[in-house]
């Protein structure tokens, strides 16, 4: 039977819309199957990240350390620094660097200048106040501050202020009190209050010790408002002792610091293992230095009753069993593990330990105190350049802290009525203050530390150069020679350098004291022999008080 040309046509249209229907479906369906493949793909990715390691690591980056995982940082860290030799090493060494040679702070208006007010006696005053070099400023406290930098990260200096004399006292709070850090709602780099808890320890009349647990607000040294609330609540508000905050190894956004040593825990822990594991292999090697054998449970009974003779003790009263003597039955053999290969010596640990130098950014040869194995000094000085790079940066850390405070000290003394100095305090667009003193006097201060690593003949022979140049006033110049050989005190040389009028006078060369032996004779010298016997007229004549001869006045023919 023939099929009409359009019922064909309709049954053509018909297979081929079914057809792409049937391919759509089958694209769709692919599709589908490749947005799973896709989606499991990166399920299997945030499930490798996941693993309980990266949520641990990714919490602390993202959210932060909480304030009691800080605090048990801390504790680990202040015990592996009294307790671990590694630890304890690496931060002395990092001390050394940044307070070894001293410091040298002064301020340029010292009141020698007509009309010139003595700010240096501000400085020197809070410098050498004995509060202050208890709490901050001497040597002792310098190099336990930097060591609390390594053990707790970050500490809080509070300017104790006395508002008649402007007269500052510094005190450390330790960050274990320093529970909230309450920071501009709008910016938070800018803190405005520290929230201090801490426990008051009273002593009673009757001698008895009571504790109070006291909460109080400490405004930021930069956070002046208009208006200063005395309380929030029954919080009251320390405005006449301002804090500062002093942290290091913290990230952008985070509040509160992360100690230097907290990285090389693991390191250091790693090496000590290591040290105790090896002398543990030593000792068991060295407990047996003798084989005997011998047939028989008789014979061997014989030979253990010959050899069991009381071992000597060690020092403790211990039972000392080192180069003891093993008794076996022919049938058995006892020997070490063969070490072909393997490497048991202690310097094996040397890498575990130059991650500990890595960590606290020392060269592990002064970590050690050992150059190593190639025991190249030039190979360990040129270690130690980029310590003093990162040393250098410390010191900056330090300048900046110590420059904020003195600028402190020199703004209180205007604003106090009965402060030595006179002067305006200028309030920029954002509230921050500054000091303009009366007759045109500097307010800068001046610290330099000396070179890490120099060579003094180079820097001696630089200073001279530049002062025949004509460019460097003299007082300058003593100053850089006295800085680059190492004095202390240069303040105080100087000042004896200035006549009465306050003019730089160079001192005549000292007078050098006369020499125990026999004096000294040039060339054409001669001896002079003293006779007891010879009279007065005896005596050896100076030549220029010899008479004049007659004939010498005569002219020449």
């Amino acid at each position: 039977m023939l099929v009409s040309r359009t019922r064909l046509r309709h049954a053509v249209n018909a297979v081929s819309v079914a057809e792409v229907s049937r391919l759509r479906e089958q694209v769709r369906q692919r599709d589908d199957t490749i947005d799973l493949i896709l989606a499991e793909s990166f399920a299997d990715l945030e499930r490798n990240l996941s693993d309980p390691g990266w949520i641990r690591l990714s919490a602390q980056f993202e959210q932060e350390f909480t304030a009691e995982g800080l605090r048990q940082i801390r504790a680990i860290c202040r015990l592996f620094s009294i307790k671990n030799s590694l630890i304890r090493r690496a931060i002395s060494l990092r001390t050394a660097y940044v307070w070894g040679k001293g410091v040298e702070i002064t301020a340029r208006s010292n009141g020698r200048k007509r009309r010139e007010q003595d700010v240096q006696a501000v400085v020197e005053a809070f410098l050498t106040d004995s509060g202050n070099q208890r709490a901050f400023t001497s040597g002792a406290a310098r190099e336990r501050l930097e060591r609390c930098l390594g053990t707790d990260g970050e500490f809080f200096p509070v300017l104790f202020t006395r508002p008649t004399t402007g007269e500052v006292q510094v005190r450390i709070v330790i960050a274990d009190e320093i529970t909230e850090i309450i920071c501009n709602p709008q910016d938070r780099s800018e803190p405005w209050y520290y929230r201090r808890v801490w426990v008051q320890r009273t002593l009673n009349a009757d001698g008895q010790t009571v504790d109070e647990q006291v909460e109080q607000l400490h405004p930021d040294i930069d956070y002046r408002p208009k208006t200063k609330p005395q309380s929030f609540g029954r919080i009251k508000v320390a405005w006449n002792a301002p804090m500062m905050h002093i942290k290091v190894g913290d990230l952008e956004g985070w509040q509160r610091g992360v100690p230097d040593a907290y990285a090389a825990i693991d390191w250091a822990k790693a090496y000590t293992v290591f040290l105790e594991d090896w002398a543990r292999l030593v000792k068991s090697l060295s407990r047996f230095a003798w084989k005997l054998t011998a047939k028989g449970a008789a014979k061997q009974r014989t030979a253990q009753t010959r050899l069991s003779a009381p071992a000597p003790r060690s020092a403790d009263g211990s039972r000392n069993d080192v180069g003891a003597t093993a008794v076996l039955p022919t049938d058995q053999a006892i020997e070490a593990i063969p070490k072909t290969g393997a490497t048991i010596d202690s310097e094996s640990g040397r890498p575990i330990a130059a991650m500990v130098a890595a960590a606290m950014d020392v060269p592990i040869t002064m970590l050690l105190t050992d150059p190593g194995v190639t025991g190249a000094r030039a190979t360990a000085e040129t270690l130690d350049k980029p310590t003093e790079l990162v040393m250098g940066q410390r010191r900056g850390l330090w300048t900046g802290v110590y420059k904020r405070i003195l600028q402190f000290a020199i703004l209180e003394s205007v604003r106090a009525p009965d402060g030595l100095l006179k002067g305006t305090v200028v309030v920029d667009v954002y509230g921050r203050e500054s000091v303009k003193l009366n007759t045109a006097t500097d307010p800068t201060i001046d610290i330099n530390f000396p070179d890490l690593d120099n060579d003094m003949t180079a820097v001696v022979q630089a200073v001279a150069a530049a002062a025949d140049t004509g460019v460097l006033p003299p007082e300058q110049i003593a100053r850089l020679l006295l800085t680059a050989l190492g004095v202390r005190d240069v303040d105080t040389i100087l000042e004896a350098m200035h006549d009465d009028d306050g003019n730089f006078v160079w001192p005549d060369g000292p007078t050098l004291p006369p020499s125990p032996g026999p004096p000294s004779m040039q060339p054409d010298d001669q001896p002079t022999v003293t006779d007891p016997s010879a009279g007065p007229d005896d005596a050896p004549v100076d030549p220029e008080d010899e008479p004049a001869d007659p004939r010498d006045d005569k002219e020449p023919a």
